[in-house]
């Protein structure tokens, strides 16, 4: 192959153009994104049951709902979560790689055969089920100077002309108004309606009649009478669309002729639908739409897609209202890219550097540079086909390949200026010598690097999906710059380089004869160690074994993790107050955290929400948002968000009315809304609640005392003071009150009744039935409402019922259909999450007989990828051997191989060490790069000293001579290798955590792998070949190999 190139150059630049173009267009192609979908598909069923208690909507809603859904294929966990206000949700969880519209299909057509069995009050809401991811992408909020636009009406502005224009853009799954739109309010007065005797029924049922659609027809119609002139649509003014039609209606019209109209036993206005929940931007009282992507969607596209539309839509806003993002989490993920392809130019810049010092003649130099734009192009082309994103992983992938696809080139060039200045040939022979010697040295390589990368392509689950990024990109890197090095490479040194005389290699001044006579100097020191060690090889390998067992002692110590947290220029507050709280303390909660916030030098802007938390919703619930200043203004130490959030944890700690708890969003935004772990406490006994929450109790007091964790919570609202309402039922129907009239008095009064809908400016808005607020405030006031009995006089309840004050839950969660306790908390200073999770463990396996406890999110993927480690390690050195041994014809060359590929293991696992990092998964990809570079090093000397002995000279000879021989070009493409990466571990900003994670290992194996293989690889080669001697068959396969290599006795 190299042959034909070298006599054709100009083909070789044509497909080196054609695979360049190709790449050029692949990137304005490729979508970019933080990481590869990891996350687990989810579908989300939403539900409403106004007035409900969280016990009665899990028992009669979502309960049901979740029987259905057991055995929805490709189902991991679902996870059923009731709120005291009414709402609920499902979220199921599927396998990753699960198409999400299928699921979808599936999730809607099994709720189908569920919502027969579903109250009415809730079919009537409408049961929603979405596709989106559980984090939200960004907010933007809606704020107005005039202060005629409060926040219900710009929450009805946000609704009708901005909410419908967001959830229509591409990748945006869900879109939340955090504010309300409007609805017609209708305030009953209980005591009025005793006084005319009248119940809130009869109301409902008199709005029901006198709100409704007439459909006419029209006069004269076919089939009509002859002569007929005209035709004409029948119009009648059927519903009502003001607060005035709505006082007309109609409750009573007395035989006197005087009547009873809704006006007189009510307050009617234009409301809110709900008040459940409101933004705050800095401060100041506004409107928020957060924005929640689709699983398929991509972050940057979608944030810039909203900021388009919302200036496109501020044409229209009303004077004085104005729109902001405060909050965007696709910021870090722009900023992080381009971080990491910073890294790559400069990456590529060290590497020229190295090659020149080495090679001396930038014609020399310039030749392994070309191949790294069209080995890095040519792999953009094929993520595009491969259907992957331009991420942090694949773009790690680029920087950690840059020393591996000049690799090839180097040793070409090298080869062929060795040959030039030893042999005097012209570079047209001198290319053709060298590529037949090194020929197959590049396949073998190529094959070995492949075959290392490989097995990371089959992992299943999210993990697998963060390591087929880097297989994908390393493999198809690798196999670009082979397919350079035996096409382009030659036929360039065949045009470019000029002849030499022989034996002018050595014979430079200045630096550069500096440099050349100071490495002789080395090489000769390094030939002198090798020649004294190889006749004692045997007492070597003990040594060997020893570092081998020091590494697997520092292995089992390293700490485990998932992956680094980052500084992502976002800190999340969760705000908790006592159960009972109200939205007024809540309110006051939320000033005194602003107060703080946004005094900090760090803290750009703050968005709060109340009523709703990660932990649950409910007017004792609060979240904010905290948006960080650019990293380039946080150098300082001390300014990172995680210091921020300690900071804040310890100032607002004072804070007597509420629990406030400062994070920062974990690494996969999509896996879980905080970093630490998400604990699920199960009760699969059927023991009821009081022992589930004593069970929770006893574990977090546990907890609270183990040196290994911190911040251990309870990730949800706690239970609260309730009213129970005793009826007694024999004395209501001694008074001939129906039970469901009372169902009807007490659920429209206190719960709010959803009658029907009224035009509004061209949009139907809801009718909904209420108490007035000073008539729902006390338990005596609920014992004032009246009911209808069956000779139609009213009956007040406090005649057949009485209350009492209970706890009760504000939430209750089900995990995999078992009643479930939420714990999340995070590894104490200094540990990992790993020994974290163990030690839960251990505190759980403590409890009770009937407790059982799962892990889920980001903690469940953590546990699943730690399992799959050691076997990933094993299959990577494993496929090294089997290729080797195909490709050298022997069982014995290979263990040679893989004995260096174990050396610079010590070099990850003590550089990890030393900086305090963990073993996670860059950890893991930075291991699986060293296992392959150490592979190709010994490749290079053991491929010489084969050839070598095939020619008939003895073991330690042999290896001598290719210690000698490869000396130079090892120690320069570890050098190249180990500069592309250093900027990596030196890394700050934005995305340096990950950076700083893969860089450490790599370059501390590259320096360990590099200094003990060139000295123990001649050891194993002449150990291995002292003990398994060649068969003829091999040895004549050998010596073929070696004629055909060039490789002679004599050199």
């Amino acid at each position: 192959m190299a042959k034909f190139f070298i006599d054709r150059p100009i083909f070789a630049w044509v497909i080196a153009l054609f695979i360049m173009v190709m790449g050029a267009v692949s990137i304005t192609q490729l979508p970019i994104a933080q990481y590869p979908p990891v996350a687990p598909p989810s579908i989300v069923i939403s539900a409403t049951y106004p007035g409900a208690s969280a016990q009665t909507l899990e028992d009669s809603v979502l309960s049901i709902i979740e029987q259905e859904m057991n055995g929805s294929p490709g189902l991991i966990y679902m996870e059923a979560v009731a709120q005291a206000n009414g709402t609920g949700q499902i979220t199921l969880s599927f396998q990753p790689g699960t198409n999400a519209d299928l699921a979808q299909v599936d999730v809607q057509n099994r709720l189908s055969r569920a919502t027969p069995r579903l109250p009415s009050a809730v079919t009537q809401q409408g049961v929603r089920v979405e596709k989106a991811r559980s984090n939200f992408l960004l907010f933007a909020i809606l704020s107005s100077d005039d202060p005629a636009w409060d926040p219900v009406a710009l929450g009805d502005f946000a609704a009708r002309s901005v909410l419908p224009e967001i959830q229509r853009l591409p990748g945006v799954g869900q879109a939340q108004l955090f504010g309300t739109e409007r609805a017609m309010r209708i305030w009953i007065d209980p005591a009025r309606l005793l006084g005319l005797n009248l119940s809130a029924a009869e109301v409902t049922a008199a709005i029901r009649a006198q709100n409704a659609q007439v459909s006419a027809g029209e006069i004269g119609a076919l089939p009509n009478v002859a002569g007929q002139g005209i035709a004409a649509t029948v119009v009648v003014n059927g519903q009502l669309a003001s607060v005035e039609q709505f006082g007309q209606v109609v409750l009573r019209a007395n035989a006197d002729g005087s009547t009873v109209r809704l006006k007189d036993v009510a307050r009617i206005e234009l409301g809110a639908q709900t008040y459940a929940t409101s933004a705050r931007l800095n401060g100041k009282p506004s409107t928020g739409i957060g924005v929640q992507l689709a699983p398929t969607g991509n972050a940057m596209a979608t944030a810039k897609a909203v900021r388009a539309k919302m200036t496109e839509l501020e044409r229209f806003f009303p004077k004085g209202m104005k729109w902001a993002i405060p909050y965007d989490s696709s910021r870090f993920v722009d900023i992080s890219i381009r971080q990491v392809a910073e890294t790559l130019l400069e990456a590529v810049a060290l590497v020229f550097l190295v090659m020149f010092l080495f090679l001396q003649d930038w014609r020399y130099t310039i030749i392994p540079t070309l191949v790294v734009p069209v080995a890095l192009l040519g792999t953009f082309a094929t993520l595009l086909a491969m259907g992957f994103s331009i991420n942090v992983l694949t773009m790690f992938g680029m920087v950690l390949v840059i020393g591996i696809v000049v690799d090839d080139a180097i040793v070409v060039v090298e080869n062929v200026e060795r040959i030039m200045s030893e042999e005097g040939l012209p570079p047209l022979q001198a290319t053709r010598k060298a590529m037949g010697q090194i020929s197959g040295a590049i396949i073998g390589v190529t094959v070995v690097l492949i075959s290392v990368f490989v097995p990371l392509a089959f992992f299943s689950g999210s993990v697998g999906n963060i390591y087929r990024q880097f297989a994908a990109v390393m493999g198809v890197s690798i196999a670009f710059s082979a397919f350079m090095a035996l096409s382009l490479t030659p036929a360039l040194c065949a045009t470019l380089l000029k002849p030499v005389e022989a034996g002018h290699h050595h014979a430079k001044t200045g630096f550069f004869g500096g440099f050349n006579r100071g490495f002789s100097r080395t090489a000769k020191g390094y030939e002198g160690v090798v020649a004294r060690i190889l006749p004692r090889a045997a007492r070597y390998l003990v040594i060997y074994v020893a570092i081998v067992a020091g590494a697997a002692v520092v292995y089992l110590r390293l700490p485990t993790s998932f992956l680094p947290n980052e500084d992502q220029g976002t800190l999340l507050v969760n705000v908790q107050l006592p159960p009972g709280a109200t939205q007024a303390r809540a309110l006051d909660v939320m000033q005194q955290v602003e107060g703080f916030m946004l005094k900090q030098p760090e803290v750009q802007s703050m968005v709060g929400v109340l009523g709703f938390s990660f932990s649950g919703q409910g007017q004792n619930a609060a979240l904010a948002f905290v948006t960080l200043k650019d990293w380039a203004e946080r150098r300082a130490p001390g300014s990172s968000a995680q210091d921020v959030a300690g900071r804040a944890f310890g100032a607002l700690m004072g804070i007597r009315d509420a629990f406030i708890f400062p994070l920062s969003p974990p690494a996969i935004p999509e896996l879980g809304s905080s970093s630490g772990f998400s604990f699920r406490l199960q009760d699969r006994a059927g023991l009821g609640r009081d022992a589930l929450l004593a069970a929770r109790n006893q574990l977090l007091g546990a907890a609270s005392k183990s040196p290994i964790l911190t911040q251990v919570r309870p990730d949800g609202l706690e239970d609260a003071p309730q009213l129970q309402l005793d009826i007694d039922r024999d004395k209501a129907n001694a008074l001939g009150v129906g039970f469901d009239a009372i169902n009807a008095v007490i659920s429209t009064a206190l719960g709010s009744a959803y009658v029907n809908d009224f035009p509004s400016a061209g949009r139907l808005q809801r009718v909904v039935v209420q108490a007035d607020a000073p008539a729902r405030m006390q338990p005596d006031d609920l014992l004032r409402l009246s009911v209808s009995n069956n000779k139609g006089q009213a009956v007040p309840l406090s005649a057949f019922a009485s209350t009492r004050w209970i706890t009760g839950p504000m939430q209750t969660v089900r995990y995999n259909g078992y009643p479930s306790m939420r714990i999340s908390g995070s590894a104490a200073a200094g540990q990992s999450t790993g020994a974290a999770m163990m030690e839960m463990e251990r505190l759980a396996a403590q409890l009770p007989q009937g407790f059982g406890f799962e892990w889920t999110g980001l903690s469940r993927e953590e546990k699943i990828a730690g399992s799959q480690a050691v076997v990933l390690y094993a299959f990577a050195i494993l496929s090294v051997f089997l290729c080797l041994a195909a490709l050298y014809e022997s069982w014995s060359i290979p263990l040679a191989v893989v004995l260096g590929g174990a050396v610079g293991v010590v070099g990850v696992l003590l550089a990890t060490l030393t900086r305090g990092y963990a073993n996670d998964i860059y950890f893991q990809v930075g291991l699986i790069t060293i296992i392959g570079l150490s592979a190709k090093n010994a490749i290079l000397i053991i491929e010489f000293a084969k050839d070598l002995q095939a020619q008939g000279k003895g073991v330690i000879e042999a290896a001598l001579a290719a210690a000698h021989l490869r000396f130079r070009p090892i120690v320069m493409t570890s050098m190249a290798f180990t500069l592309g990466v250093l900027p990596l571990a030196i890394s700050t900003g934005a995305g340096s955590a990950s950076q700083r994670a893969i860089g450490t290992g790599v370059i501390g194996g590259i320096l360990s792998g590099t200094a003990l293989a060139v000295l123990f690889v001649p050891v194993f080669f002449v150990v291995v070949r002292g003990l398994f001697k060649d068969s003829p068959r091999q040895q004549q396969i050998h010596a073929e190999q070696a004629a055909h290599m060039g490789v002679h006795s004599d050199d």
